[in-house]
């Protein structure tokens, strides 16, 4: 079972082992392991956009796999991982539609926001204090490739809900690694409101050095962060993790999650 991680009292940790969806004629997703905590920046790569669409829907619980094991907090609920969430531009699913203004854009996705916030979520407010006006009256299809990430990422973030952001593809809209790593960067080591953020990307960076993945291949841990201190609820305690396995392709018994998301008829 894995333990509870928590950061400033609200669970960090996603865990995923062997997570699989079967497609028509072969996996849409094949087997995939990783791990990311709030305070980190994980980029997961594949060729198919399919591929890492489906794999941003599945660990963001937009999406029910065939099998595997996925945890947010040491828990398999995928209610738990859907509200604790927040799936950006994944092509076909929720990025912005062409003929939307960027007005409209944050008027519709405002409106998704959990209704006990949504009374000081307006758009015109939010547009001034976020520093948008200027893009206000503009087409979505009009951003550049950096201002879109950075709209829809506040966006996402306009939910305070949201401890991991799951963004699909970003690198489709720009060849430059500098118009969208660096905004990631920023929301995962960001002091004030941590998040675990993971991208899934047509290939690595050449200059990143950070934690990353291979959809459908082994998962290779980077260099441990350095420790952060955390605290359980006070209901809750707080637990030693077990250290991570060079591998988590290779299941480790002391690293287990507690059910299969599958199993779970709160995965409905």
């Amino acid at each position: 079972m894995v333990a509870e991680t928590y950061l400033g009292g609200r669970p960090s940790l996603l865990f995923v082992q062997q997570l699989h969806v079967r497609g028509r004629r072969d996996d849409l997703l094949p087997p995939t392991s990783l791990r990311v905590s709030r305070g980190e920046l994980l980029l997961v790569a594949a060729d198919r956009q399919d591929q890492r669409t489906a794999l941003a829907l599945t660990i963001s619980g937009r999406m029910k796999p065939t099998g595997g094991q996925v945890t947010w907090g040491g828990h398999s609920r995928i209610k738990a991982l859907r509200l604790a969430s927040a799936l950006v531009d994944s092509p076909g699913v929720n990025e912005p539609e062409q003929h939307l203004s960027v007005r409209d854009l944050v008027t519709e996705d405002l409106a998704l926001v959990p209704r006990r916030y949504r009374g000081a979520l307006l758009s015109k407010p939010w547009l001034k204090v976020n520093r948008f006006e200027d893009i206000a009256d503009l087409w979505t299809e009009q951003l550049a490739a950096g201002k879109r990430m950075e709209l829809l990422t506040a966006l996402a973030l306009a939910n305070p809900n949201a401890d991991l952001l799951v963004v699909d593809s970003p690198d489709r809209h720009s060849a430059n690694v500098a118009d969208w790593l660096p905004r990631l960067q920023e929301l995962a080591y960001d002091g004030g409101r941590p998040l675990a953020v993971v991208a899934t990307v047509t290939a690595l960076p050449d200059s990143w050095t950070g934690p990353a993945a291979v959809i459908g291949n082994e998962v290779r841990a980077a260099e441990e962060p350095a420790a952060t201190p955390e605290a359980a609820p006070e209901s809750a305690p707080a637990q030693s993790a077990p250290a991570r396995p060079a591998s988590i392709n290779e299941p480790d018994p002391a690293y287990e999650p507690e059910t299969l998301l599958l199993e779970t008829e709160d995965a409905k």
